[in-house]
Parts: C-alpha cells; structure tokens; sequence
C-alpha cells in the first residue's frame, strides 16, 4: 500500500470538517426558516459534526483506507445531495449543495469518482423528494444568502489553497527527481547521461565558431587495489575527495561529471589548451595532499588525459577518444602525470 493512497484520508479530513460545518450553517438557516422539527434537526448536526468524524474513523481503521475513503466521498455527495429536497430546493443552498461536493470529487484527481456519485446523489435527491412531497420553495432570503457565502468564499478558497500546497509538493518532487537524475550521487558531480550533453552542447558551439574548448579525462591511480586493501568505504571517501578537489578547482563555466567507476571527466567551453593543462596540473599536485583517515599510510594520485576540440571530432565519442588516449598514454608513461591528446 502506497504512503499517498494511506494519507487519503487525513488529507481529505480537514477539508470534510470545513465544508460540513459552513454547510450545516446554511442548511441551519433554511430549517429555521421552515420551521422543521427535531429530526431534521438532528440530522443536521449529524451532517455537519458528527459525519466528518465518524468518516475519518471509519478510514483509518479500514483494511484499506484509501478505499474506505472513496466510499466516504460518495457518502458525502448523497449526504449533501439529500438537504437539496429536504429544504425545498431553496436555490442557493441547492446548488452549492450539488455543485461544491461534485468539484470536491473531481479535485482528488481519483479516476472515476465524480462519476460514482452521480448515481447516489441522483438517488438521495429521490428519497427526499419522496419524504417531503417534493415540496418546492425556491426563493432564498437575505439570511439564506448570508448564510451560504463562508461556504462558498471559506471551502472554494480552502480547496484552492490547499491543491496550490498539493502542486507546489508535486513540483518539488519532480524538482528533486531532476536533480537526482543530473546528478552523481557518491561525488555530487554531474551524471555521465547529463554531462555528456554538455559535452554535445560544447562541441556544437565549437563547430558554430563560438571558440576553443577543453576535455579533460581523470583516472585515479591505484583505486581498485585501495578499494581491495581498506575496502569500499575508504574507495568511496577517496572518490568524494577527488570529486570535492576537482569542484574547487574548476571555474563556473567548466562541466564535472563521473564518467565512471574511478574516472571523473571535465569540459571546458571558451578555453585554450595551455590554461586547461594548468587548471589540470594544479589539480594532480593537490590530490597528492590527500590523507583518509581509512588508509593513512596511502599515497594517491590521478593521471589526466587533455584533447582541445578539433574539426574532426564530428561527434562527442571522437572527442572523447582523444582524452582517453591522452589518459592512457599518461598512465603507461608511470601514472600520475598529465598528457596532451596528439595532434
């Protein structure tokens, strides 16, 4: 059972305790205009208090409380649909009495429910007809009016209110899902899906004539055997540690992202090759300076590959072969070291 389907019936509750009592002071009115006697009297008090109560107990001990509270929902329907005969369909109370219950049901966005009630309120407008002769007294008094204005003006701007707060939290979440989807969530760095469009992004500006532009590939020397030694919690704090070095070193405009399991990759728009290989040179001698209180006794470094953007590197995977190759070339040359893609 989902969290949202079990929450149903405490989302609907404040809501249902609202419309009932601003509706029960309007059906109130009418009934001391008419002059009606006890039961109706009491069947007032049972819709405006005790109803909503008993509609939430009866949800929450249910089985299935999100099912349970549908059938409250129609129960409220019918319920309000009822006083439309039994007040002699006073005109203003009659529809606000039809029409809020019915936009209630369709602002749940449950599929299917407005529907569901059009059968059970046709039914309770049946039944009080029956029970009152139909009696018809359509004209509403000044009191009858006043009466019914909190439940027009307090429930419509409840309900709004309250489906703002719903789709302000939807928007959050699809927010927060976004930002998980862009994102690394070991190092914080871009996902390799997100940062390869960037790449694409770059590339693109380059062949258009926007300028030169960088990619850097990083390989942490020695990981796997670290990661076999101290084990994976050491391996993931020196992954974040390489990652938090690589964000403090970089310039706004550059792109980070985890292009694999130890290999951390950069693009650089707008930038020459010499001022990347100093901002890539700066960064290895400063992942020397890392200490992880897991493997005290450990050395680390990176070896780093450079490309510049070139016309032939058509598409993104030509770019980065170049840095690849470059990486490669550093890592056969001893690791720990940085070299510059060939021409």
């Amino acid at each position: 059972m989902t969290r949202a389907r079990t929450a149903l019936p405490r989302r609907i509750y404040p809501y249902r305790v609202l419309g009932m009592a601003l509706g029960a002071l309007a059906i109130a009115t009418v009934l001391a205009e008419l002059q009606a006697g006890p039961l109706l009297w009491a069947l007032c008090a049972f819709t405006g208090v005790a109803w909503p109560q008993l509609a939430h107990v009866l949800a929450r001990r249910s089985a299935s409380p999100f099912v349970a509270e549908q059938r409250n929902l129609v129960m409220d329907s019918a319920l309000a649909a009822l006083w439309v005969p039994l007040l002699h369909f006073n005109l203003l109370p009659a529809v606000l009495l039809i029409a809020l219950p019915a936009a209630d049901k369709i602002n749940t966005d449950i599929p299917g429910l407005y529907r569901r009630t059009l059968l059970p309120t046709c039914a309770a407008v049946l039944a009080g007809g029956l029970a009152t002769g139909f009696a018809f007294a359509p004209a509403s008094s000044t009191g009858v009016v006043l009466a019914c204005l909190p439940m027009l003006l307090i429930h419509t701007f409840a309900v709004s209110h309250g489906r703002r707060q719903l789709v302000r939290k939807v928007l959050r979440k699809n927010q927060e899902l976004d930002l998980l989807s862009r994102t690394d969530m070991l190092t914080g760095l871009r996902s390799r899906d997100h940062w390869e469009r960037e790449v694409a992004r770059t590339l693109h500006e380059v062949h258009a004539g926007a300028g030169p532009a960088v990619l850097v590939m990083i390989d942490v020397d020695g990981f796997k055997q670290a990661n076999d030694r101290y084990g994976h919690i050491a391996g993931d704090a020196l992954l974040r540690e390489v990652a938090a070095l690589l964000l403090r070193a970089l310039r706004p405009a550059d792109v980070a992202g985890r292009f694999g399991g130890d290999e951390f990759a950069v693009v650089c728009p707008a930038t020459a090759l010499p001022e990347a290989a100093a901002l890539a040179e700066a960064f290895r001698a400063a992942v020397e300076n890392i200490r992880l209180p897991q493997a005290p006794d450990l050395a680390h470094s990176v070896s780093i590959g450079i490309a510049a953007a070139r016309p032939n590197h058509a598409r993104i995977e030509d770019w980065v072969n170049a840095a690849d190759a470059a990486l490669y070339e550093a890592k056969r040359n001893g690791r720990n070291r940085m070299m510059l893609a060939r021409k």
